[in-house]
C-alpha cells in the first residue's frame, strides 16, 4: 500500500499556519466582492463568513507552525480532492439538464462540500472522542481541543458527509427559495462516484479494513487484503505499519508464536478487503442512479433510492469491518439483531422503493427475494444447541443506514402515490406541500368521472334540451338596455318621456281625425297634422313653465 503518493521539498524555514488562513480569508473576501457586484447576497454572506472564521482561526492558531525537509502528499488527501472536481461536473451537468439555475447550484455544492466534511470530521470526533484526549490511554484525561482541526489525525466518516451535506444544502438552498429534493436528486450521483473514488485512497492508507480471510479464501483476495508493515517514520505519528498490521500486532501477546510469525511476515493476516467492497458499491450504484434518472417519475426519486440502497448495503458490509474508529452502540444476540434488521430492510422495500419496478411480475419476485438474505443470515448464524450466543455490537454506521432506509422508504412511497396521481405535478420544480391537493383531489376527480360515466344518456338529453333553449333565446329580439327604474340618468328619462308624449299625442290627433271622417254632417276640422302641432306647441308652453320652478 502506498498511504504517501510523493513529497514535496520545502525551503529550510518554518511554515506557519496562519499564512494559509489568510490566504484563505483572502480568496474568500474577493468571492464575496464578487457576489456583491453579481447581487447575490446569499454568496456573499458566506464568504464573509468564511473571511471571517478564518481570520480568526489565523489569529488563534498563529503560533503553530510546520517545519520538515518535505511536505507528503497523502493518498486519501488527492482521492478525496479528486472525488470533490469529479462531483463538480456530474452534478453541475445533471442540474444544467433538469433545469436548475447553473450558478445557484454551483454555489451550493460548494457550500455541500465544506459542509460535508465538516460532518463528517464531527462524527468522527463524536465517535472516537477517547483519541482526542491529552493521554489516550486515560478516560478521565482533558480533550485537546487543538486536535480536532488535525486532519491527519483521525479520519471521517462516510455518513457524518452525507448528513453534514444534506443540512449545508437544506440551509442554503431555504434561502435561495428553491426546493431542496431535485438538487439531492442531481447531487447523489457524485456521492457515488465520490464512494468509488474516496474508498480506493481508503484502500490505499489502509484504513476501513476488514475480518480476517479464512485461510481458504481464494489466493488473489488474500493477496488484496493484505496490508504491509511500514518503514519506521512513514507516517508522522501514525505508528510503523498500516492499521490493520498495527492491530494484529497489538492483539497477539508479545513472544508469542503469532506475534513472531506476523513479525517474519512484515504484513497483516489477510482481510476482508471492505475498502475494495464499498468501491464497487459506489460504482454500482452510480450506474443504477443514472439509468434510473431516464425513467424518473418525480421529484426525490434518485435520492431516496440511493439513501435507501446505501444504508442497506452499509449495513452488510458494517458486518465485515474490523477497525476500532466505527463507535459501536448497544448489544444484542448476533443471530436475532442481523437477521431481524434484514427484515426490517426487507419490509420497507416491499411497501416502498420496489413500487419503482413497473412490471408487475419483475416487482413481485423482487419482493420474494427481499426476504431471502435474513433467512440466510438467520440460518448461518443460528447458535448450536445449548451453544453460546454471540453478541452483535451495531456500530454508528449501521444504525444511521437502518434508520435513513426506512425513512427514505416511507417518503418514496408517498411521493409515489403523488407520482400516480399527478404525474406533471410530481415532477415539478415545486415543493412537496404543493402537489398534496393534486393528491386528495384524485379520488373525488375519480368519483366525479364514475359519476359521469353512469348518467351519458341522462347527459345527453339534457345537453341537446340545453342546446335547443339556447337556440330559441337567441333568435328572441334583445330588449333594450335602461329600461328598469333608476337606471337612467335624469336627462335621458326626461327625454323617454318626451317621445312618450309626442307619441301620445300623434294618436288622439289620428282618432278624432277618423271620428270627423265617419260622422255625417259633422263640421270641418283641423288636420291631424294641424293637431300634432297644436299638441307640441302645447308642450313646450307646459315645459317653459315647468323649467322656472325645477331652477328655483
Amino acid at each position: 500500500m502506498h498511504p504517501i503518493l510523493f513529497r514535496i521539498p520545502l525551503p529550510h524555514m518554518p511554515l506557519k499556519l496562519w499564512w494559509a488562513l489568510a490566504a484563505v480569508a483572502a480568496i474568500a473576501l474577493v468571492y464575496a466582492f464578487l457576489g456583491q457586484r453579481k447581487g447575490d447576497r446569499s454568496a456573499m454572506l458566506i464568504a464573509m463568513v468564511v473571511a471571517i472564521g478564518a481570520g480568526v482561526a489565523g489569529y488563534v492558531f498563529r503560533e503553530t507552525k510546520y517545519e520538515a525537509a518535505n511536505l507528503p502528499i497523502y493518498s486519501y488527501g488527492v482521492m478525496l480532492g479528486l472525488s470533490l472536481v469529479v462531483g463538480w461536473y456530474l452534478t453541475l451537468t445533471l442540474a444544467e439538464r433538469d433545469g436548475l439555475p447553473k450558478e445557484t447550484m454551483a454555489n451550493c455544492y460548494v457550500v455541500t462540500a465544506i459542509a460535508a466534511i465538516i460532518g463528517a470530521r464531527v462524527l468522527y470526533i463524536v465517535t472516537n472522542m477517547d483519541e482526542f484526549r491529552v493521554n489516550q490511554h486515560d478516560a478521565t484525561s482533558t480533550i485537546d481541543f487543538a486536535s480536532f482541526f488535525a486532519l491527519r489525525r483521525g479520519g471521517l466518516v462516510a455518513y457524518g458527509g452525507f448528513l453534514g451535506g444534506f443540512i449545508g444544502s437544506w440551509m442554503y438552498l431555504q434561502k435561495q427559495n428553491i426546493r431542496l429534493l431535485p438538487w439531492a436528486d442531481v447531487a447523489v450521483p457524485s456521492l457515488a462516484s465520490g464512494l468509488l473514488i474516496t474508498r480506493i485512497g481508503c484502500y490505499l492508507f489502509g484504513c476501513d479494513f476488514g475480518t480476517r480471510l479464512s485461510p481458504t479464501a481464494p489466493a488473489w483476495l488474500q493477496k488484496l487484503g493484505t496490508f504491509p508493515h511500514w518503514t519506521s517514520g512513514t507516517l508522522d505519528g501514525g505508528g510503523d505499519g498500516a492499521p490493520a498490521w498495527s492491530k494484529h500486532l497489538a492483539a497477539a501477546e508479545h513472544g508469542t508464536p503469532a506475534y513472531g510469525e506476523l513479525m517474519k511476515l512484515n504484513h497483516s493476516w489477510p482481510v476482508h478487503p471492505t475498502q475494495i467492497y464499498e468501491s464497487l458499491v459506489g460504482l454500482t450504484l452510480l450506474v443504477i442512479l443514472l439509468w434510473q434518472r431516464q425513467h424518473q417519475k418525480f421529484r426525490g426519486q434518485i435520492f431516496f433510492l440511493f439513501a435507501f440502497a446505501y444504508g442497506y448495503l452499509r449495513f452488510l458490509i458494517e458486518m465485515l469491518r474490523d477497525d476500532s474508529e466505527r463507535g459501536e452502540f448497544g448489544t444484542f444476540p448476533l443471530h436475532l439483531f442481523i437477521p431481524g434488521a434484514l427484515t426490517i430492510m426487507a419490509l420497507a422495500f416491499v411497501f416502498g422503493i420496489s413500487l419503482g419496478i413497473t412490471n408487475l411480475r419483475t416487482r413481485m419476485v423482487a419482493r420474494v427475494l427481499a426476504f431471502v438474505p435474513p433467512v440466510v443470515a438467520y440460518v448461518m448464524l443460528a447458535p448450536a444447541k445449548f451453544g453460546e450466543v454471540t453478541q452483535a455490537h451495531p456500530s454508528t454506521s449501521q444504525w444511521i443506514g437502518l434508520l435513513s432506509g426506512l425513512v427514505c422508504a416511507y417518503f418514496y412511497a408517498q411521493a409515489w402515490e403523488v407520482a400516480r396521481k399527478s404525474p406533471k405535478a410530481a415532477m415539478s420544480l415545486e415543493s412537496l406541500g404543493d402537489l398534496k391537493p393534486a393528491k386528495e383531489e384524485g379520488p373525488r376527480r375519480r368519483r366525479d368521472e364514475d359519476e359521469d360515466e353512469d348518467e351519458d344518456g341522462e347527459t345527453a338529453d339534457r345537453s341537446a334540451d340545453e342546446a335547443a333553449a339556447d337556440a330559441e333565446a337567441e333568435a328572441r329580439p334583445k330588449k333594450k338596455k335602461g329600461k328598469k327604474k333608476g337606471l337612467k340618468a335624469p336627462a335621458a328619462k326626461l327625454a323617454d318621456e318626451d317621445a312618450d308624449e309626442d307619441a301620445d299625442a300623434k294618436a288622439d290627433a289620428e282618432a278624432e281625425a277618423n271620428d270627423g271622417a265617419e260622422a255625417p254632417g259633422a263640421p270641418d276640422k283641423k288636420p291631424a297634422s294641424d293637431k300634432v302641432e297644436a299638441a307640441k306647441e302645447a308642450k313646450a308652453e307646459k315645459t317653459d313653465k315647468k323649467e322656472p320652478a325645477e331652477s328655483a
